[in-house]
């Protein structure tokens, strides 16, 4: 008994000292990741958000503000800055997600993913369609004067928000009646929805774009006998192309790492009932403050290499600033009649 009892204590002890070291590993891991993750939601909330959140009303504002001197790009830019701007208004719920509680809530999970969704096909439609409006503007200049008219523009950007919608609630439905009776279901998780994210949202509209600009570049090319109109269309490229790769570099990240789910698919994984951005929380929050960091981009973008918008923007601070000088004259005047009548009466 007594070497028993000797043998056997010191295989209890290093195994309970095992498992006590490996969760205090496990422990600092998880802080050091809260930490990280803390910091990133920090500089995002103090630096990114306001521009996104102000940039994109004021972008509305000045457009709608003048609204008889809106171009047909100037209302696609508006289209994009309210689903910018929805996006940015949601993208709170991530900000402060610093744990894995945010994906095991399936409600709020999947009410996430319907607005990433929502506003990722929102915008990549609207880029792919300016994009190939900007080549019919270019190349078929004479041409172009019958099919690009505000009423063709208005309807392309109804379709383009009932296409979004459509590519995102369509799917959901269907997925969501194969899998009602499960408590715990979330609409990020799906596979057939995850493909289609990164073929449709990502994939093929990338390849139109591509084409439409390598097409516009043998137009630019074949203009360099007139150097004004070569400068004055670059001028007007350069702000959409600015926007695609913006649009690129930060949906990009996201498209990986969902790809990288769907390849690694291992069946430790399935088991547990885990998505793959469950098992890698900090990863999967770093990728979507990069999706939502495109929405509050775009304001500075459309602010800096859009003259017409500048120019608009200083005529509604003069007019704001015009407005509130008189109205404190105004003011001041009236307050003052009232005072000199009030004495006057009493004398």
């Amino acid at each position: 008994m007594e070497v028993y009892t000797a043998s056997t204590s010191p295989v209890l002890c290093n195994g309970s000292c095992l498992y006590t070291q490996n969760k205090t590993l496990s422990d600092k891991s998880e802080h050091q990741q809260y930490v990280i993750g803390l910091f990133l939601s920090c500089l995002y909330t103090i630096f990114l958000f306001p521009i996104g959140f102000v940039g994109n009303i004021l972008i509305l504002v000045v457009n709608i503000s003048f609204r008889e001197k809106m171009t047909i790009p100037d209302l696609y830019f508006i289209n994009l800055a309210a689903a910018d701007l929805i996006l940015v208004a949601d993208s709170l719920i991530e900000v402060f997600n610093l744990d894995v509680k945010y994906y095991d809530i399936a409600i709020i999970c999947t009410f996430m993913s319907l607005f990433l969704q929502i506003n990722m096909y929102s915008s990549i439609f609207f880029l792919t369609w300016m994009s190939f409006d900007r080549y019919i503007a270019l190349a078929k200049v004479m041409r172009s004067n019958l099919f690009r008219t505000m009423e063709h523009a208005r309807l392309s950007c109804g379709l383009i928000w009932l296409a979004s919608i459509s590519a995102t609630l369509v799917p959901f439905t269907a997925v969501y009646l194969q899998h009602a009776g499960e408590v715990s279901f979330c609409f990020a998780d799906v596979k057939e929805i995850q493909w289609l994210e990164i073929t449709l949202g990502f994939i093929i509209p990338f390849a139109i774009i591509g084409l439409c600009y390598s097409l516009i570049v043998r137009v630019l090319v074949r203009a360099h006998r007139h150097q004004s109109l070569r400068l004055r269309r670059q001028k007007a490229l350069r702000m959409i192309v600015v926007v695609v790769l913006v649009f690129f570099i930060c949906w990009l990240p996201e498209n990986v790492f969902i790809s990288v789910q769907l390849l690694q698919k291992t069946d430790q994984t399935s088991s547990r009932g885990q998505s793959f951005r469950h098992n890698y929380p900090l990863t999967g929050h770093i990728v979507n403050l990069a999706a939502f960091s495109n929405s509050c981009l775009n304001p500075l973008i459309y602010s800096f290499l859009g003259e017409t918008f500048r120019d608009k923007l200083k005529l509604y601070i003069e007019q704001k600033t015009k407005v509130s000088v008189l109205h404190r004259f105004c003011h001041a005047t009236l307050k003052s009649v009232i005072t000199d009548s009030t004495e006057q009466s009493e004398v």
